[in-house]
C-alpha cells in the first residue's frame, strides 16, 4: 500500500519536495525501494503488488524499474481508501489469497521481520493475522519513539503494519480500514470501524488484546489472531519528521554495524 493520501502536502514528502511520501530518500535509498527489498529478500514471495495511484512511481529508481521488468514488482491501481484499494487489488491479482499486506512507509522492515510474520501466518488457522509489537519491546530501544500505543488489560502494543488475509472470510476484516486506519492516533475511528461495544471494550480496557480481537472478529465475521513480533522498530513507520529522523538514525546504525571492521596494521 503506497498511495499518497496527501500528496505533496504530506509532511514527509515536503522534506524533499516529493510527490509521494514513499519516494523520499532515507539514508540514501528511496523508502518504497527499501520496503520492496525487505519483502523480496525475505524469500517468502515471488512478487510484490504495489497499490499506488501512478505506475511511474514503480520506475522511480533503477532497482525498482528492474524488478518491474522482471515481473517481481507489479502495479495495481489504488482506490479511494485503504479498504477499497485492498479489495480492488484482490480482484485484480490472480489467486490473490492468501495475501500479506504492508505499507510503503515502513522503512525499517527487514527480511527477518517479514519471515517471522509469514511463519506465523502459515502456522495460524485464523482467517486473518495482524503483526503487533509490545510497548515494552519498543521502549527498550526507543524511549522517545512518539508511537501511539493501544493499551488494554495486558499492556500496551502497536501495529507493525503487517497483515495476513488467508481466505474470503478475511476480506470482511478489511472493511475496518474504510475510515483510513491509524486507530492509535484517532480513537474515534475505532467506533466508526468496529461499532459501539468494541469501542467500549477498548476505551475501558475490559479485555486483553486477544479478547478484543475476538469481539471484533465476531462482529466482522472473521477469526483474527496475532503475530507477536519482537522487533523494537517493527511499528515505526515514517509519518513525520521525528519518525523520519528516528528511522534514518536506525538505518545508519545498521549500516555501520554491518561494515567490516578495519584491521589495524601494526609495524613489523
Amino acid at each position: 500500500m503506497a498511495a499518497s493520501r496527501r500528496g505533496e502536502d504530506d509532511p514527509v514528502a515536503k522534506l524533499q519536495q516529493k510527490s509521494h511520501k514513499c519516494l523520499v530518500e532515507i539514508d540514501g535509498q528511496v523508502m518504497l525501494e527499501r520496503v520492496l527489498e525487505a519483502l523480496l529478500d525475505s524469500g517468502c514471495f515471488d512478487r510484490a503488488h504495489v497499490s499506488v495511484d501512478r505506475p511511474d512511481i514503480l520506475t522511480a529508481t533503477p532497482k525498482m524499474s528492474a524488478w518491474v521488468d522482471e515481473g517481481r514488482v507489479v502495479y495495481i491501481q489504488s482506490h479511494g481508501n485503504l479498504a477499497d484499494s485492498v479489495l480492488k487489488a484482490v480482484e485484480q491479482i490472480d489467486k490473490a489469497l492468501p495475501l500479506v499486506i504492508t505499507t510503503g512507509d515502513n522503512a525499517l522492515h527487514t527480511p527477518e521481520i517479514v519471515r517471522d510474520f509469514v511463519r506465523d501466518f502459515h502456522a495460524s488457522d485464523a482467517d486473518a493475522l495482524v503483526g503487533l509489537t509490545k510497548e515494552d519491546v519498543v521502549l527498550r530501544e526507543y524511549a522517545n519513539s512518539g508511537l501511539a500505543f493501544h493499551r488494554l488489560k495486558d499492556g500496551g502494543f502497536s501495529s507493525c503494519n503487517l497483515y495476513g488475509l488467508k481466505n474470503e472470510n478475511a476480506l470482511n476484516s478489511v472493511k475496518v480500514f474504510e475510515s483510513g486506519g491509524q486507530f492509535g492516533k484517532r480513537h474515534i475511528r475505532i467506533l466508526k470501524a468496529f461499532g459501539l461495544w468494541p469501542f467500549i471494550v477498548y476505551k475501558l480496557k475490559l479485555a486483553d488484546v486477544s479478547g478484543l480481537l475476538n469481539v471484533i472478529g465476531r462482529r466482522l465475521g472473521a477469526n483474527i489472531e496475532i503475530s507477536w513480533l519482537d522487533y523494537p522498530w517493527g511499528p515505526i513507520d515514517v509519518d513525520h519528521k521525528h519518525s523520519f529522523d528516528l528511522a534514518e538514525a536506525t538505518l545508519i546504525e545498521r549500516a555501520l554495524a554491518t561494515q567490516p571492521q578495519a584491521v589495524e596494521q601494526r609495524p613489523s
